[in-house]
């Protein structure tokens, strides 16, 4: 299985200008000739308006392990600043809180 990454998208979408909407973004992937992969990722973001590439980048979803490349900081950092509220943001676990330990849920 094909794997994509948040600079993998935003390469595609090099070209719109924003702000933009999922649509106008898929549109975009598909003239730059983009993987497959990047317009599933493009295409199963929510339908918004878009106000930049860093609103994108927020947005999408797209394998765990596409961080790597991010030392521990880059990563924490791109954790705490999230997306927008209603916008799909990167899978992550949560750490448990005691109570939570203690009740097995």
């Amino acid at each position: 299985m094909a794997r994509t990454s948040v600079p993998d998208v935003l390469a595609a979408i090099r070209g719109v200008d924003f702000p933009a909407g999922k649509d106008r973004l898929v549109t975009a992937a598909r003239a730059a000739s983009a993987p497959e992969e990047v317009i599933k990722v493009l295409r199963g973001m929510p339908s918004e308006r878009y106000a930049n590439r860093e609103e994108v980048a927020r947005s999408v979803r797209v394998d765990p392990a596409a961080d790597l490349d991010h030392d521990a900081a880059q990563r924490i950092e791109r954790a705490r600043e999230g997306g927008r509220p209603g916008l799909s943001q990167h899978l992550r676990e949560e750490p448990r809180t005691p109570i939570q330990e203690e009740f097995g849920r």
